[in-house]
């Protein structure tokens, strides 16, 4: 888009699809509700496509609305960044900043967040450390830590990422090979790709939220320490895993693999981003959260 114009309607927009309301919006920006809703209807016209079902019930997003939308919300933050950094006069952050992370998530959030942010930051000299124990801030001379699971008290403080799931996985070369896989009592006669954490006993949840405690899943086929190397496993058809979704959700969506019992999630994890800042957090920070944020979603 080259207009400056657009921008601001691209802006609009994305108040809308977050309040879910014409009416919300405008409050929320101080404008009418009729002049959001022109300024919506520009920016369809613009792009040619409809951003937004309208209903007697309210509004909804279309498919091109719902990506437009997340690709907006990143824009949001940047805009909200510049206008923190006028208010604070804040001078560009630079030196060393340490990021640990484990490894299950480097290629789909930790690597696009950092290069983003150095496009932004770039006098910061970023330090990556991935590791999937549980690692002290301190201890490895961490600024920030991304931590999967219920957070044990500290005096590190807490930033909110989301939360990841595990749903099964397989490539569609080895379900060929090896037969469908359509019920739980299929897992017994196939290859279990694990790690050392997933025992035998296996807590799923289904779609309607009922909590089931499965153990009858084979004895694993191969057992590595990672999940990403589990994922190569899994894509070389070597058998079936549980897997984070963050981690395999690219892959189905370019069906490379496929989701197998859909019906039937493992267990989920809160995702945290830890630091020690005890009152202003850096602009850096903030601005890592938000993009961690927006891969991890």
């Amino acid at each position: 888009m080259k207009s400056p114009k657009e921008l601001s309607r691209l802006l609009i927009f994305a108040r809308v699809a977050d309040k879910g309301s014409f009416t919300l919006a405008a409050e929320a920006l101080g404008m009418t509700k009729s002049a959001v809703s022109q300024q919506v209807a520009l920016l369809e016209s613009r792009i040619g496509q409809q951003l937004l079902h309208r209903t007697t019930r309210g509004l909804s997003l279309t498919a091109l609305g719902e990506r437009l939308h997340k690709r907006s919300r990143m824009l949001q933050d940047q805009v909200a960044l510049i206008i923190d950094d006028i208010h604070t006069a804040q001078t560009a952050p630079k030196g060393r900043f340490s990021i640990g992370y484990p490894h299950s998530i480097e290629l789909s959030a930790v690597l696009p967040a950092v290069t983003q942010l150095g496009v932004e930051f770039p006098a910061l000299e970023l330090v990556l450390e991935a590791n999937d124990r549980s690692v002290d801030l301190v201890e490895h001379q961490l600024d920030v830590a991304i931590r999967f699971g219920e957070l044990k008290d500290s005096s590190y403080r807490a930033l909110p990422l989301g939360q990841v799931k595990e749903i099964f996985a397989a490539s569609p070369l080895y379900i060929s090979k090896h037969g469908a896989i359509n019920a739980l009592a299929d897992l017994e006669r196939h290859r279990w790709i694990t790690t050392p954490w997933q025992n035998k006993k296996v807590n799923l949840t289904t779609c309607f939220d009922e909590q089931v405690s499965f153990s009858v899943l084979p004895k694993p086929y191969v057992r590595s320490t990672t999940f990403p190397a589990v994922k190569e496993l899994v894509l070389r058809d070597m058998g079936f895993a549980l897997l984070p979704d963050v981690i395999v959700q690219p892959y189905i969506e370019a069906g490379e693999l496929v989701h197998i019992l859909p019906e039937f999630e493992g267990p989920t994890w809160p995702v945290y981003l830890l630091h020690a800042f005890q009152s202003n957090r850096p602009m850096h920070v903030i601005r890592l959260h938000q993009l961690l944020q927006q891969y991890l979603a």
